[in-house]
Protein backbone atom coordinates (compact mmCIF):
# COMPACT_ATOMS: atom_id res chain seq x y z
CA UNK A 1 0.00 0.00 0.00
CA UNK A 2 0.74 3.81 -0.51
CA UNK A 3 1.74 5.61 2.69
CA UNK A 4 3.05 9.71 3.53
CA UNK A 5 6.34 9.30 6.15
CA UNK A 6 6.42 13.12 7.73
CA UNK A 7 9.84 14.36 8.55
CA UNK A 8 10.90 17.76 10.12
CA UNK A 9 10.08 20.34 7.24
CA UNK A 10 7.73 18.90 7.63
CA UNK A 11 8.77 17.46 4.41
CA UNK A 12 6.68 14.48 3.12
CA UNK A 13 7.54 11.35 1.38
CA UNK A 14 5.23 8.40 -0.42
CA UNK A 15 6.85 5.22 0.14
CA UNK A 16 5.10 1.24 -0.32
CA UNK A 17 4.41 -0.39 2.42
CA UNK A 18 3.33 -3.91 4.11
CA UNK A 19 -0.75 -3.63 5.23
CA UNK A 20 -0.87 -3.63 8.85
CA UNK A 21 -2.73 -6.48 10.68
CA UNK A 22 -4.89 -5.44 13.57
CA UNK A 23 -4.26 -7.18 16.95
CA UNK A 24 -7.78 -8.27 19.09
CA UNK A 25 -8.96 -5.07 20.08
CA UNK A 26 -8.10 -2.93 16.43
CA UNK A 27 -9.65 -2.50 13.49
CA UNK A 28 -8.20 -2.06 10.23
CA UNK A 29 -9.97 0.54 7.96
CA UNK A 30 -9.54 1.19 3.91
CA UNK A 31 -9.35 5.02 4.54
CA UNK A 32 -10.99 6.74 1.98
CA UNK A 33 -10.23 10.65 3.15
CA UNK A 34 -7.31 11.04 6.26
CA UNK A 35 -7.39 14.29 7.74
CA UNK A 36 -4.49 16.43 9.14
CA UNK A 37 -3.95 18.15 12.58
CA UNK A 38 -1.47 21.09 13.71
CA UNK A 39 0.58 17.67 16.07
CA UNK A 40 1.32 15.87 12.25
CA UNK A 41 4.20 18.15 11.61
CA UNK A 42 5.20 19.00 15.25
CA UNK A 43 6.00 15.61 17.01
CA UNK A 44 8.50 15.09 13.91
CA UNK A 45 9.50 17.74 14.18
CA UNK A 46 9.98 17.67 18.27
CA UNK A 47 10.79 14.15 18.53
CA UNK A 48 13.39 14.27 15.12
CA UNK A 49 11.42 11.15 13.34
CA UNK A 50 10.36 10.67 10.41
CA UNK A 51 6.88 8.76 10.79
CA UNK A 52 3.38 8.61 9.25
CA UNK A 53 1.66 11.15 11.69
CA UNK A 54 -2.07 11.00 10.60
CA UNK A 55 -4.39 10.37 13.83
CA UNK A 56 -7.47 11.59 11.65
CA UNK A 57 -9.40 8.87 9.44
CA UNK A 58 -12.59 7.70 7.51
CA UNK A 59 -13.51 4.69 4.97
CA UNK A 60 -14.85 1.37 5.17
CA UNK A 61 -13.70 -1.60 8.07
CA UNK A 62 -11.56 -3.94 6.55
CA UNK A 63 -10.87 -6.29 9.28
CA UNK A 64 -11.57 -6.47 13.22
CA UNK A 65 -9.47 -7.87 15.57
CA UNK A 66 -10.77 -10.92 17.88
CA UNK A 67 -12.37 -8.74 20.45
CA UNK A 68 -14.06 -6.08 18.11
CA UNK A 69 -17.65 -6.65 18.67
CA UNK A 70 -19.02 -3.21 17.50
CA UNK A 71 -18.07 -3.49 13.85
CA UNK A 72 -17.73 -5.55 10.77
CA UNK A 73 -16.42 -5.53 7.14
CA UNK A 74 -17.84 -3.25 5.13
CA UNK A 75 -19.16 -0.46 7.73
CA UNK A 76 -18.73 3.08 7.03
CA UNK A 77 -16.86 4.43 10.09
CA UNK A 78 -14.64 7.53 11.80
CA UNK A 79 -11.44 6.64 13.58
CA UNK A 80 -8.66 8.33 15.57
CA UNK A 81 -5.22 6.48 15.38
CA UNK A 82 -3.57 6.11 18.16
CA UNK A 83 -0.53 8.23 18.00
CA UNK A 84 2.71 7.30 17.64
CA UNK A 85 2.10 4.31 16.92
CA UNK A 86 2.29 2.10 13.26
CA UNK A 87 -0.50 2.32 10.89
CA UNK A 88 -1.26 5.83 10.87
CA UNK A 89 -3.70 7.63 8.79
CA UNK A 90 -1.90 9.10 5.94
CA UNK A 91 -1.97 5.44 4.22
CA UNK A 92 -4.34 3.05 2.30
CA UNK A 93 -5.16 1.23 5.38
CA UNK A 94 -4.96 2.45 8.85
CA UNK A 95 -5.21 0.54 12.47
CA UNK A 96 -7.16 2.12 15.43
CA UNK A 97 -8.25 1.22 18.69
CA UNK A 98 -12.16 0.09 18.45
CA UNK A 99 -13.00 2.75 21.39
CA UNK A 100 -12.17 5.78 19.17
CA UNK A 101 -14.19 4.06 16.03
CA UNK A 102 -17.33 5.32 15.23
CA UNK A 103 -20.06 4.99 13.03
CA UNK A 104 -20.61 7.68 9.93
CA UNK A 105 -24.28 8.42 10.07
CA UNK A 106 -25.79 8.31 6.65
CA UNK A 107 -26.39 12.06 5.98
CA UNK A 108 -22.24 12.52 7.16
CA UNK A 109 -19.85 12.36 4.43
CA UNK A 110 -16.27 10.92 5.09
CA UNK A 111 -14.52 14.10 4.36
CA UNK A 112 -16.48 15.41 7.26
CA UNK A 113 -15.81 12.96 9.19
CA UNK A 114 -12.09 12.61 8.67
CA UNK A 115 -12.00 16.10 10.41
CA UNK A 116 -13.62 15.57 13.92
CA UNK A 117 -11.70 12.27 16.01
CA UNK A 118 -8.62 14.05 17.21
CA UNK A 119 -10.14 17.84 17.32
CA UNK A 120 -13.28 16.69 18.84
CA UNK A 121 -11.56 14.34 21.57
CA UNK A 122 -9.70 17.29 22.61
CA UNK A 123 -12.30 19.42 23.34
CA UNK A 124 -14.15 16.70 25.16
CA UNK A 125 -10.86 15.95 27.21
CA UNK A 126 -10.70 19.76 27.87
CA UNK A 127 -14.31 20.20 28.79
CA UNK A 128 -15.10 17.52 30.98
CA UNK A 129 -11.98 15.99 32.35
CA UNK A 130 -9.48 18.80 32.82
CA UNK A 131 -12.40 21.90 33.05
CA UNK A 132 -14.51 19.26 35.22
CA UNK A 133 -17.29 21.22 33.67
CA UNK A 134 -21.00 19.05 33.46
CA UNK A 135 -21.88 16.58 30.96
CA UNK A 136 -24.24 17.88 28.41
CA UNK A 137 -26.50 14.96 29.91
CA UNK A 138 -26.49 16.36 33.38
CA UNK A 139 -28.91 19.39 32.81
CA UNK A 140 -29.68 21.24 35.57
CA UNK A 141 -33.33 21.47 37.12
CA UNK A 142 -35.65 23.43 34.68
CA UNK A 143 -37.07 25.44 37.58
CA UNK A 144 -33.46 26.77 38.48
CA UNK A 145 -32.43 28.60 35.23
CA UNK A 146 -29.35 30.07 37.26
CA UNK A 147 -27.74 26.85 37.11
CA UNK A 148 -25.78 27.47 34.04
CA UNK A 149 -24.25 30.71 34.68
CA UNK A 150 -20.85 29.32 34.17
CA UNK A 151 -18.58 31.77 32.19
CA UNK A 152 -16.30 29.97 29.73
CA UNK A 153 -13.52 31.31 28.20
CA UNK A 154 -12.50 29.60 25.18
CA UNK A 155 -9.93 31.35 22.76
CA UNK A 156 -8.68 29.99 19.55
CA UNK A 157 -12.62 29.85 19.05
CA UNK A 158 -12.34 29.26 15.76
CA UNK A 159 -9.71 26.40 15.29
CA UNK A 160 -10.94 22.75 15.30
CA UNK A 161 -10.78 22.43 19.16
CA UNK A 162 -11.89 25.62 19.81
CA UNK A 163 -15.24 25.12 17.43
CA UNK A 164 -15.83 21.54 18.52
CA UNK A 165 -15.43 22.77 22.59
CA UNK A 166 -18.07 25.86 21.26
CA UNK A 167 -21.09 23.01 19.95
CA UNK A 168 -19.92 20.66 23.25
CA UNK A 169 -20.03 23.64 25.69
CA UNK A 170 -23.73 24.65 24.07
CA UNK A 171 -25.05 21.16 24.80
CA UNK A 172 -23.97 20.93 27.79
CA UNK A 173 -26.22 24.68 28.56
CA UNK A 174 -22.63 26.30 29.44
CA UNK A 175 -23.02 30.15 29.30
CA UNK A 176 -21.69 32.50 28.27
CA UNK A 177 -19.23 31.61 26.11
CA UNK A 178 -16.89 34.47 25.63
CA UNK A 179 -15.04 33.02 22.65
CA UNK A 180 -11.93 34.67 20.80
CA UNK A 181 -11.22 34.10 17.04
CA UNK A 182 -9.66 36.36 14.36
CA UNK A 183 -10.36 36.12 10.94
CA UNK A 184 -12.91 33.76 11.53
CA UNK A 185 -15.14 35.49 13.87
CA UNK A 186 -18.17 35.58 11.36
CA UNK A 187 -18.23 31.38 11.68
CA UNK A 188 -17.67 31.46 14.97
CA UNK A 189 -20.75 33.93 15.61
CA UNK A 190 -22.91 31.33 14.26
CA UNK A 191 -21.96 28.21 16.74
CA UNK A 192 -22.92 30.96 19.67
CA UNK A 193 -26.21 31.76 21.60
CA UNK A 194 -26.11 35.80 22.49
CA UNK A 195 -29.55 35.84 24.18
CA UNK A 196 -27.95 33.67 26.27
CA UNK A 197 -24.86 36.36 26.80
CA UNK A 198 -22.42 34.45 24.35
CA UNK A 199 -19.86 36.82 22.35
CA UNK A 200 -16.92 37.07 20.28
CA UNK A 201 -14.12 38.98 20.67
CA UNK A 202 -11.66 39.55 17.72
CA UNK A 203 -7.62 39.18 19.09
CA UNK A 204 -6.77 41.37 16.11
CA UNK A 205 -8.01 44.46 18.05
CA UNK A 206 -5.02 44.03 19.95
CA UNK A 207 -4.46 42.64 23.53
CA UNK A 208 -5.91 45.36 25.72
CA UNK A 209 -9.03 45.54 23.44
CA UNK A 210 -9.92 42.26 23.89
CA UNK A 211 -9.32 42.57 27.59
CA UNK A 212 -11.41 45.16 27.77
CA UNK A 213 -14.54 43.16 25.81
CA UNK A 214 -14.29 39.98 27.79
CA UNK A 215 -14.05 42.26 31.19
CA UNK A 216 -17.37 43.75 30.39
CA UNK A 217 -18.75 40.44 28.99
CA UNK A 218 -18.21 39.54 32.44
CA UNK A 219 -20.26 42.21 34.20
CA UNK A 220 -23.49 41.04 36.05
CA UNK A 221 -22.14 37.31 35.75
CA UNK A 222 -20.23 35.04 38.13
CA UNK A 223 -16.51 35.44 38.39
CA UNK A 224 -14.58 33.20 35.58
CA UNK A 225 -14.01 29.49 37.20
CA UNK A 226 -12.84 28.08 33.62
CA UNK A 227 -11.19 28.81 30.42
CA UNK A 228 -9.72 26.83 27.15
CA UNK A 229 -7.05 28.10 25.14
CA UNK A 230 -7.37 26.19 22.37
CA UNK A 231 -4.23 27.63 20.33
CA UNK A 232 -1.75 28.39 23.73
CA UNK A 233 0.46 31.38 21.55
CA UNK A 234 1.27 34.23 22.19
CA UNK A 235 -0.34 36.69 24.88
CA UNK A 236 -3.03 34.09 25.28
CA UNK A 237 -2.72 33.03 28.57
CA UNK A 238 -1.48 36.48 30.12
CA UNK A 239 -5.09 37.18 28.93
CA UNK A 240 -6.98 34.83 30.03
CA UNK A 241 -4.82 34.75 33.54
CA UNK A 242 -5.84 38.65 34.05
CA UNK A 243 -9.60 37.50 33.63
CA UNK A 244 -9.58 35.33 37.14
CA UNK A 245 -10.26 36.51 40.41
CA UNK A 246 -9.20 35.35 43.63
CA UNK A 247 -12.23 33.48 45.60
CA UNK A 248 -13.18 33.95 49.21
CA UNK A 249 -15.11 31.01 48.89
CA UNK A 250 -12.38 28.80 48.61
CA UNK A 251 -13.36 27.55 44.87
CA UNK A 252 -10.38 27.94 42.42
CA UNK A 253 -10.35 28.61 38.80
CA UNK A 254 -9.44 25.73 36.18
CA UNK A 255 -6.97 26.27 33.24
CA UNK A 256 -6.44 24.05 30.35
CA UNK A 257 -4.45 24.87 27.41
CA UNK A 258 -3.19 22.25 23.87
CA UNK A 259 0.49 23.00 24.22
CA UNK A 260 3.03 21.63 26.64
CA UNK A 261 4.52 23.79 29.44
CA UNK A 262 3.06 25.84 32.29
CA UNK A 263 1.42 29.32 31.11
CA UNK A 264 3.09 31.94 32.52
CA UNK A 265 0.72 34.98 33.62
CA UNK A 266 -2.15 33.20 34.99
CA UNK A 267 -2.41 33.13 39.28
CA UNK A 268 -1.08 30.54 41.38
CA UNK A 269 -4.82 29.67 43.12
CA UNK A 270 -5.83 28.79 39.62
CA UNK A 271 -5.65 24.96 38.72
CA UNK A 272 -3.67 24.59 34.94
CA UNK A 273 -3.24 21.74 33.06
CA UNK A 274 -2.64 20.15 29.53
CA UNK A 275 -5.45 18.94 27.41
CA UNK A 276 -3.88 15.81 24.79
CA UNK A 277 -5.64 13.83 23.76
CA UNK A 278 -3.62 10.87 22.97
CA UNK A 279 -4.64 10.41 26.94
CA UNK A 280 -7.95 8.49 25.46
CA UNK A 281 -5.63 5.68 24.72
CA UNK A 282 -3.33 5.45 27.60
CA UNK A 283 -5.63 6.40 30.69
CA UNK A 284 -8.33 4.58 31.94
CA UNK A 285 -11.23 7.56 33.02
CA UNK A 286 -9.54 9.47 29.41
CA UNK A 287 -10.36 5.84 27.44
CA UNK A 288 -14.29 5.35 29.09
CA UNK A 289 -14.49 9.53 27.61
CA UNK A 290 -13.36 8.55 24.24
CA UNK A 291 -15.80 5.83 23.84
CA UNK A 292 -18.61 7.53 24.50
CA UNK A 293 -17.92 11.13 23.27
CA UNK A 294 -17.41 9.74 19.59
CA UNK A 295 -20.29 7.84 19.92
CA UNK A 296 -22.10 10.68 21.14
CA UNK A 297 -20.98 13.38 18.50
CA UNK A 298 -21.68 10.82 15.61
CA UNK A 299 -25.50 10.95 16.97
CA UNK A 300 -24.96 15.04 16.89
CA UNK A 301 -24.23 14.65 13.31
CA UNK A 302 -27.01 12.11 12.68
CA UNK A 303 -29.75 15.34 14.65
CA UNK A 304 -28.06 18.15 13.79
CA UNK A 305 -26.97 19.71 16.72
CA UNK A 306 -23.31 18.77 16.15
CA UNK A 307 -21.37 19.73 12.53
CA UNK A 308 -17.72 19.10 11.46
CA UNK A 309 -15.36 21.79 10.73
CA UNK A 310 -15.61 22.99 7.34
CA UNK A 311 -12.78 21.00 5.03
CA UNK A 312 -10.61 21.90 2.37
CA UNK A 313 -9.87 19.10 0.49
CA UNK A 314 -6.33 19.07 -0.96
CA UNK A 315 -5.21 17.79 -4.24
CA UNK A 316 -3.46 14.51 -5.41
CA UNK A 317 -4.34 12.51 -1.91
CA UNK A 318 -1.23 11.75 0.22
CA UNK A 319 0.64 13.80 -2.22
CA UNK A 320 -1.11 16.67 -1.15
CA UNK A 321 -0.07 15.88 2.67
CA UNK A 322 3.46 18.29 2.48
CA UNK A 323 1.29 21.24 1.11
CA UNK A 324 -1.38 21.01 3.85
CA UNK A 325 1.31 20.22 6.18
CA UNK A 326 3.31 23.79 5.27
CA UNK A 327 0.09 25.87 5.41
CA UNK A 328 -0.89 24.59 9.00
CA UNK A 329 2.92 25.23 9.78
CA UNK A 330 2.56 29.03 7.95
CA UNK A 331 -0.77 29.37 9.67
CA UNK A 332 -2.81 29.71 6.69
CA UNK A 333 -5.41 27.53 7.87
CA UNK A 334 -8.66 29.50 9.32
CA UNK A 335 -11.75 27.72 10.15
CA UNK A 336 -10.71 25.17 8.36
CA UNK A 337 -9.36 21.41 8.02
CA UNK A 338 -6.81 19.93 5.09
CA UNK A 339 -8.20 16.49 4.27
CA UNK A 340 -6.72 14.39 1.60
CA UNK A 341 -8.94 11.45 -0.26
CA UNK A 342 -6.37 8.55 -0.71
CA UNK A 343 -7.74 7.32 -3.90
CA UNK A 344 -6.23 10.15 -5.76
CA UNK A 345 -2.92 9.80 -4.67
CA UNK A 346 -0.54 8.62 -7.74
CA UNK A 347 -0.40 5.02 -7.66
CA UNK A 348 -3.03 3.89 -5.97
CA UNK A 349 -6.27 2.35 -7.98
CA UNK A 350 -9.97 2.46 -6.88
Amino acid sequence: MKEALVSKGPTVQIVDSPVPEPNEDQVLVKVVVAGSNPKDYKLPEMRGVTANSGDDLAGIVEKVGAKVFEFKPGDRVGALHEIATGGGAYAEYALAPQHTVFHIPEETSFEEAAAIPLAALTAAVALYQNLALSQPWALPPANNPQARDIPLVIYGASSSVGSYALQLARRSNIHPILAVAGRATAHVRTLLDPAKGDVVVDYRDGDEAVLAALQKALEGRPPLRHALDAVAEGSSAQIIGRLFHAAGDGETGRFTFVSPGTKEGVPEYVEQAMTFVGSVHRAPEAKDLGYVYLRYIARGLQEGWFRGQRTEVMPRGLGGVQTGLENLKSGKASAVKYVYRIAETEGVSE
